[in-house]
Order: C-alpha cells, then structure tokens, then sequence
C-alpha cells in the first residue's frame, strides 16, 4: 500500500448545499500537502471505487439529511457510522456512501482507513448558493478535513 491520501468532496455544486463537498476540496488546494490526491464526484459508487483505488487513506466530505434537520452541524462519521446513517436516505445522491462501501466491501475494495466529514443540509435545491448555515460550517468542516490530512501522514510515516 502506498500511503497514498485522497479527499474526496462528493455533490453537486449545481444543488445548493449538495456543493460543500466540492467547495472543501477548493478550499484544501492550498491547505494540504502537494501529494494529497483532491478530488470530486457525484457519488456514484463505482467512481468513488476508482478514485480512492490503492489509497491508504480516504477521506470523504459529503451533504448530510438528517431528521429533524441541524443545518450546518458538523459529523464526523467512522466507516460503519456512515454505513449505518446510509440505511436511512441520509445522502443528498442517488446512491449512498453505504452502497459505495458494500459494493467495495464485495469486490475487497475498502481502504485500511476511511473517514467521513459531512455537515447537514437545508437546500438541495437547483441554484449554486450555499445556503448561510452551511457556508458558515465551511471554514469548520474544511479545518477538519486539514487535520484528518494531517493525522493521516502522521500515521504513514509511524514504523
């Protein structure tokens, strides 16, 4: 295994609040190691399997529906913490993360880490505005994201 890091910022820009996954790995460009591989997606499984193909670690930001919504608070989610919310339609996409990590699961795909920063939504809707509570999360929800960066070549660099 490479070490390799790979954040991936899953949404739709073109959604209103689906686009924070895209608008942290903006924000990272300047914030991380050169070597971090930064990425967007839709979501769709088999893309998320290529992008994070051969990575030690992944690091996935993602839109988050919750029931009664909090927009703007912040999750930080353990692969089975998100597999679990993912039974429920908690992603703001077709497909899941819990679909992605099964299929990945299935096929022996899985990362040795995988952790998920999400923050709940209030609008999906078309329009490229994040909504306030969500724009507000963004220095806080991209600070995170940092710092699990940053744990992670910690962590590769360890004997």
């Amino acid at each position: 295994m490479s070490g390799r890091v790979v954040v991936i910022g899953v949404g739709n820009p073109l959604r209103g609040d689906d686009g924070i996954g895209p608008a942290v790995v903006e924000a990272l460009r300047c914030r991380v190691p050169d070597d971090t591989v930064l990425a967007v997606s839709d979501g769709e499984p088999a893309r998320l399997l290529e992008l994070w193909r051969d990575a030690h670690t992944v690091i996935v930001v993602e839109a988050l529906r919750t029931h009664p919504a909090r927009p703007g608070e912040l999750h930080t989610l353990t692969p089975a913490q998100a597999a679990d919310r993912a039974r429920a339609p908690a992603s703001t996409h077709a497909f899941g993360l819990g679909d992605c990590m099964a299929l990945a699961e299935a096929l022996d795909r899985m990362p040795p880490e995988l952790v998920v920063h999400a923050v709940e939504v209030a609008d999906v809707g078309l329009g490229e505005r994040l909504s306030d509570a969500v724009r507000s999360a963004l220095p806080g929800l991209t600070d995170r994201v940092a710092a699990s960066v940053r744990q992670a070549y910690e962590g590769n660099r360890a004997p």
